[in-house]
């Protein structure tokens, strides 16, 4: 089965909402884990998370990438530059950039979230997203792309995994750079420009 990466515009948000399901994904996250406050996600709700980042993704530009396989959307991979997701730049988390200056440096990209359809899962999704994030990234003028995966899951249905596995990013050619929770390192890839 072939998939497709495509860069999430406001044209496929039915895609994006059938994906992510009536639950928002992750308990009605809705990808907005990295981009709200601690104290805005606790007041928040499942329909408010939805309503943000719909609006972020009518904004623009697009805030990740979808994978899709017979037309449906199997697959979701958050990325952009660190200020897109300011809770990932925050000093206590293992995501923390290693220079405070990355977090508004609009060349150095995150990979901070995926979300893959149950059925979709143990295919090599998640590495085709992060194969095509790399290509996103590149073309977008990021020439550093960061993640803080998981080392270990003894489940493919691990809630943990919405970060994404440490050997799929090790796979695509990211180098450990620092591991300040366990199990937790803060990995990164320089992107060499388009010849």
């Amino acid at each position: 089965m072939s998939t497709t990466i495509v860069p999430l515009v406001p044209e496929l948000w039915p895609d994006f909402e059938d994906l992510f399901g009536k639950q928002g994904a992750c308990y009605g996250c809705w990808c907005t884990h990295f981009r709200l406050a601690p104290a805005a996600r606790r007041e928040s709700s499942r329909e408010r998370n939805k309503d943000h980042i719909k609006a972020r993704i009518e904004a623009g530009p697009p805030p990740g990438l979808l994978a899709f396989e017979d037309g449906k959307a199997v697959g979701w991979m958050q990325i952009g530059p660190r200020a897109d997701v300011p809770e990932w730049n925050n000093k206590g988390r293992g995501s923390a950039p290693i220079d405070p200056a990355d977090a508004s440096d609009p060349a150095v990209w995150a990979i901070s979230c995926f979300f893959i359809r149950a059925k979709a899962r143990g295919r090599g999704i998640t590495h085709r997203l992060v194969e095509g994030g790399i290509d996103f990234a590149r073309s977008n003028g990021a020439r550093l792309v960061e993640a803080c995966p998981i080392d270990l899951s003894r489940d493919s249905r691990s809630i943990g995994l919405f970060v994404g596995s440490s050997g799929v990013f090790e796979k695509a050619g990211f180098e450990r750079l620092v591991e300040r929770k366990a199990g937790r390192p803060l990995m990164r890839l320089v992107l060499k420009p388009i010849a």
